[in-house]
């Protein structure tokens, strides 16, 4: 079975799994969300398959490299990353109810690979330039630090629900009773958020070493350098809000999707942008 194959039955385990921690969160019992965490683990399992199926295929074809090459395979390990993350918080905190707001990321992601007519599966040769180690580190700690922003995301909206729950009625105070104590939730978000930052900065500097290795300029305000600069510098000024400021709670969460939505434009969006990063 060919790894774009498994891929496609993977979005559709994680579409289950979603569905299944919902039922668990909103019913409360364990059994559903045992049943997620089963489907989770499933599907993150092939998922690691399918990528080491595709590794090993693009040596066969003898242009062999790690699969992070175009949109395709970026946003299969996007995908694979977030839940990597997420089943180590889950393991971490013992609690699933996250699992209904981070699951869905990492569907959208892999649904999007397979049904959008831009994004092209085929295994590809690197240019000239891209024929180096640096991309390999410097992709993975990017996209490192884009899932762990993710999961800040999903923590965000986490407590806002709960926020609203509590000041709203009886639909909306049900809802915030499903989610963990806000202390909790905000916390994660507060570590999501600090490793994210710091993958982002490695990835940043990886990214310099490499322009330099291979044009020769350690930056030139390329539009994807200046978004991650971008993206830098906003979830900066959240920890340095946090930090000196005294923000927490409500500001956090929305930071965190203001912060989420910067970096979905540094990777989508400029790709519609004149960028030597462009996956189109």
């Amino acid at each position: 079975m060919s790894d774009t194959a498994i891929l496609s039955g993977v979005t559709f385990v994680y579409l289950l799994s979603f569905l299944l921690y919902l039922v668990g969160m909103i019913r409360g019992r364990e059994v559903w969300g045992c049943s997620a965490s089963r489907a989770a683990w499933i599907g993150f399992l092939l998922h690691t398959l399918a990528l080491l199926l595709r590794w090993k295929s693009s040596y066969d074809l003898g242009i062999g490299h790690a699969p992070l090459a175009n949109l395709y395979e970026s946003l299969s390990f996007f995908a694979w990353a977030v839940l990597l993350f997420y089943l180590i918080v889950e393991w971490r905190t013992r609690s699933r109810s996250l699992g209904a707001f981070v699951i869905p990321v990492a569907f959208l992601l892999l649904a999007f690979a397979s049904i959008s007519p831009g994004v092209n599966d085929r295994i590809q040769p690197l240019i000239p330039a891209l024929q180096s180690d640096w991309l390999t580190v410097h992709v993975l700690t990017c996209f490192l630090g884009y899932a762990s922003f993710a999961m800040a995301f999903a923590l965000g909206i986490m407590y806002l629900l709960k926020g609203k729950g509590q000041d709203g009625g009886k639909a909306e105070g049900a809802v915030s009773r499903l989610i963990p104590a806000a202390d909790a939730v905000e916390e994660l978000l507060y570590q999501s958020v600090v490793l994210g930052f710091v993958l982002l900065s490695l990835g940043i500097m990886t990214g310099s070493v490499w322009a330099h290795y291979a044009w020769g300029s350690y930056w030139s305000w390329d539009p994807k350098e200046t978004w991650s600069l971008i993206t830098w510098i906003v979830y900066a000024v959240m920890l340095h809000a946090r930090s000196v400021r005294g923000w927490r709670e409500k500001r956090m969460a929305v930071m965190s999707l203001v912060g989420f939505a910067s970096v979905l434009f540094t990777y989508f969006g400029v790709n519609y942008l004149d960028s030597l990063h462009s996956y189109f």
